[in-house]
């Protein structure tokens, strides 16, 4: 089966837009959508729960393109088809390639059936645009793929004096 060839990518695709998808039901379950949002203070002034919608892409980026749903469409598939028919990967490439999948279909699915998604992290604290699980899994996803360049950088060893010939003597 080719879900085995590299399982991390699909454990942490799944658990990431699964992890996604419970927790923007349980705000839209629990919170209305209002103007001002509503907000539960969990940390006053640092970190509140705030129910508000972002038609963009992450943090709010790109707010009302409806091109982005098709985009996240692309990615979603283009993943799936990397993930299934690809090479083997390394397991922070698995990793990495796995979140990216599980944020863009996450956030792909709210912006398919609504145009929008649900956004309700939000940091006050640093002022920072309210955001959602798929956002954080989309950035450990580069993240990982970062750190699976950096250990694939491994310099070239310097050539000793016994490796300098190629017979191995040294003169």
């Amino acid at each position: 089966m080719k879900l085995k060839k590299n399982p991390m990518f699909w454990l942490s695709a799944v658990l990431s837009f699964l992890l996604d998808r419970l927790s923007k039901q349980w705000i839209v379950d629990r919170f209305q959508l209002t103007s001002p949002p509503q907000s539960i203070a969990l940390w006053k002034d640092v970190f509140h729960i705030t129910y508000v919608t972002n038609r963009g892409a992450a943090f709010s980026l790109f707010q009302g393109e409806g091109w982005l749903r098709w985009l996240s469409l692309v990615v979603t598939l283009g993943l799936i088809y990397y993930g299934l028919f690809g090479s083997p990967l390394r397991l922070w490439e698995q990793a990495g390639y796995g979140f990216l999948l599980g944020g863009a279909a996450g956030n792909g699915v709210d912006r398919m059936l609504t145009g929008q998604v649900v956004d309700f992290l939000d940091f006050r604290l640093i002022h920072f645009p309210v955001f959602n699980l798929a956002d954080i899994a989309i950035n450990i996803g580069l993240a990982c793929l970062f750190v699976s360049l950096w250990i694939a950088r491994k310099p070239d060893p310097k050539p000793t004096a016994l490796s300098d010939r190629a017979d191995g003597r040294t003169e």
